[in-house]
């Protein structure tokens, strides 16, 4: 019987230890064993879809020193693609942005500098100055800058996140994880010009007085890591060392984050592990492709009789190599549409589904502008068919 009972541990004992080999995030189950990841947190997403493909302690509120600055890029992004600022528009700097410590590019006060100039400086070399001074041209101050941040990280759902500045200096209150700083840099990466700045390994900054900075990136493996061209880097006592980036290799884009790390060495050694892991054990796979006509639908009273109709956005799902996807798609159009037609109007929905799990809905429309047949035209064409 002791024997017996003893066997019996030992089996759950070596089940256990199997199940522990494995952890599941998302859509996706790997083996945790493949990589050894050292910082405090860590994930891996993959851009189109968001699926997570690795993490570590991904939703742990952390302190992140200067991937702070993502959501200040990102809401003067924002401003640019809204037409509030150009480019060149000049902003005149202050005492107070001018004094920040840590990073910074040097700003004289009370002089102009372009906006694209700040943003290059808060993109490239984490400028401390550069960062306020755009949080005081948006909202006035930082304070309510700040509050603008965490307004929009909500609205990006991004519930394990405090800001109480714009810069990441250090300050008690102020957390966030490795999940939601992989969800600003993705809303980031829609924005194109902004890889205007993050693939410039060396610039310089010329000052209205004639002075220049040097602009060097703080993050190296847009230099020496394939594929990568933008991310951001964080580095105080509190923090450790962290890092924020992503990679484009053929049709997939990744992003990973680490936090914690021990050293600037290990963050982007550990960047590159994921990385590595990624595109070496998953591929991208597009499932709906805004292109390619859909479907071809009748169009009654109108001056065509049939058109083309088509995805609104593209879709592409992350797979594990070798293995079947389960994804599917379910196609639900009308056969008839009535003119007249315009361009964006919904005729229809495609479904994505992962294991019967719908994943996205995307809308199917019309991208031609089709005019009503007038009255002698439909007479016309009733007599011809007559």
């Amino acid at each position: 019987m002791k024997k017996q009972f003893s066997g019996l541990i030992l089996c759950v004992l070596a089940f256990a230890m199997f199940c522990t080999g494995f952890v599941h995030n998302g859509n996706v189950t790997y083996a945790s064993s493949d990589i050894d990841i050292s910082s405090k947190s860590a994930i891996l997403m993959e851009y189109d879809s968001g699926e997570v493909l690795y993490s570590k302690d991904e939703a742990k509120h952390l302190p992140i020193a200067s991937m702070v600055k993502m959501m200040t890029i990102l809401i003067a992004l924002e401003e640019l693609q809204e037409g509030n600022v150009a480019l060149d528009t000049k902003i005149t700097t202050t005492e107070n942005a001018s004094s920040m410590g840590g990073s910074q590019v040097f700003l004289d006060p009370y002089v102009d500098y372009t906006f694209e100039d700040l943003l290059k400086s808060v993109v490239m070399a984490s400028a401390n100055d550069a960062s306020v001074a755009l949080a005081e041209y948006f909202n006035g101050n930082e304070k309510a800058f700040t509050n603008r941040m965490n307004k929009r990280a909500k609205e990006l759902g991004m519930t394990d996140t405090h800001y109480v500045n714009c810069t990441g200096l250090p300050a008690p209150e102020q957390y966030s994880s490795a999940k939601d700083t992989a969800i600003v840099l993705r809303e980031i990466l829609k924005h194109d010009i902004y890889h205007k700045y993050s693939t410039i390994w060396m610039d310089e900054l010329t000052h209205p007085s004639g002075r220049k900075t040097e602009l060097v990136n703080t993050n190296r493996l847009i230099r020496y890591y394939q594929g990568c061209d933008g991310g951001k880097t964080g580095s105080t006592n509190e923090a450790g060392c962290c890092l924020g980036a992503s990679a484009k290799r053929g049709d997939m884009r990744l992003i990973s984050v680490v936090i914690g790390a021990e050293n600037s060495k290990t963050r982007f050694n550990e960047s590159a592990t994921l990385f590595n892991y990624g595109f070496a054990n998953f591929e991208s796979q597009k499932l709906v492709d805004s292109d390619v006509a859909i479907a071809n639908v009748q169009v009654a009273k109108g001056k065509q009789e049939n058109v083309d109709v088509f995805a609104e956005t593209s879709f592409a799902a992350v797979i594990k190599k070798g293995d079947k996807s389960g994804y599917d798609t379910i196609l639900d159009v009308k056969s008839t549409i009535s003119a007249p037609t315009h361009v964006g109007d919904k005729v229809g929905e495609v479904t994505v589904t992962k294991d019967g799990n719908v994943i996205k809905k995307i809308p199917i429309v019309v991208r031609e502008e089709i005019k009503h047949l007038s009255w002698f035209e439909t007479a016309h064409k009733i007599i011809e068919k007559w």
